[in-house]
């Protein structure tokens, strides 16, 4: 084993640890500040199952507060990160990406009639999956039947043609919904935030999400193969077909339960995949993992700083923009020669 494969071994966990400790970084962090020691305290008081003492201020803040909003930032941003690691794999595309691709706007679409009906979470999860699978699917027809033309910018293009489209039916859906009770969320909810997650949210929407993050990792390997084309693929006895269809579903899947909780946070699928492909290279064994931990690091400083820098909470969508619009820029101006 050489010596970069052995520093590769421990690389995930020394990952693990540093998000462990941001995570606790980030519960100290707020509008209201509380000592590092006093989180340690509540935090082994409440896994200890100690209830004698009355819960104080902060106790109740840090555990029914922010504590959600960690958990679902690390699991959101780590979810979108995988779903546009594995999307620009299998499309071969750099510029491919759940809010690239119509995904995000689809599982919008499905989450925003979930809300226009006040259905459960449940059912807002389900609707989000079926409108972020139809988007994919829809932009892959586009794509099969446009074959004269560059197939990334076709993808593209039928990306924003989708998102174009579920983007008019939200408008309607706004324009009919009730303006003092539905409208109000709907319209922050299109922003991105965290602020109105719970415990309970997690509970509902976190099987969905480790279950595709799952899938993803244990065939990481064949996404490289397929990364390479269908050729490839195929020569390596890998039947395309079916993976692809594993794949797009399982990253839909994680798209759409991120979707039904934090809304709309865009750039996340598109930036840090690359970012992860500076550090880790184009192998999907490691790339993957390390898209997963930057993801969920990055999301959480984000929602960190939403939370902390002013008197009022600033949307996610609007942080995550001022990072991934000039990434987008970049992108274009270097031409991605490296795929």
């Amino acid at each position: 084993m050489s010596r970069s494969e052995s520093s590769w071994r421990f690389a995930p966990l020394w990952g693990a640890l540093a998000l462990l400790g941001l995570a606790f970084v980030s519960l100290s962090l707020g509008r209201l500040g509380i000592d590092p020691g006093e989180v340690l305290a509540v935090s082994l008081r409440r896994l200890a199952g100690d209830f004698t003492e009355a819960p104080s201020r902060a106790e109740i803040v840090l555990w029914n507060v922010r504590l959600p909003r960690v958990l679902a930032a690390v699991s959101v941003g780590a979810a979108l990160s995988a779903a546009g690691a594995a999307y620009q794999g299998l499309f071969h595309n750099p510029l491919a990406a759940p809010d690239v691709l119509g995904v995000s706007a689809g599982a919008s679409l499905g989450a925003m009639l979930g809300l226009f009906f006040s259905l459960p979470v449940a059912a807002v999860q389900g609707l989000a999956f079926a409108g972020g699978l139809s988007a994919v699917a829809v932009v892959q027809a586009i794509a099969a039947l446009v074959r004269q033309r560059d197939p990334a910018l076709v993808l593209v293009l039928a990306g924003v043609a989708v998102s174009s489209l579920c983007g008019a039916t939200i408008s309607l859906i706004k324009l009919l919904a009730d303006p003092y009770t539905q409208l109000p969320t709907m319209t922050y909810w299109m922003l991105g935030s965290l602020g109105a997650v719970t415990l309970h949210d997690l509970t509902v929407t976190m099987p969905a999400l480790v279950a595709g993050v799952v899938v993803m990792t244990l065939l990481r390997w064949r996404l490289t193969v397929l990364s390479f084309g269908d050729e490839d693929a195929r020569a390596v006895g890998l039947d395309v077909a079916w993976l692809r269809g594993v794949f797009i579903a399982a990253a839909t899947l994680v798209t759409a339960a991120a979707v039904s909780i934090s809304g709309v946070i865009g750039w996340i699928g598109l930036v840090i995949p690359h970012v992860a492909r500076l550090v880790a290279g184009p192998d999907f064994s490691r790339l993957l993992p390390v898209a997963l931990l930057l993801g969920g690091a990055f999301l959480l400083v984000v929602d960190t700083l939403a939370r902390s820098v002013m008197d009022i909470e600033i949307p996610l969508g609007i942080l995550t923009a001022v990072v991934g619009a000039p990434f987008f820029l970049f992108l274009l101006a270097r031409g991605e020669r490296g795929w």
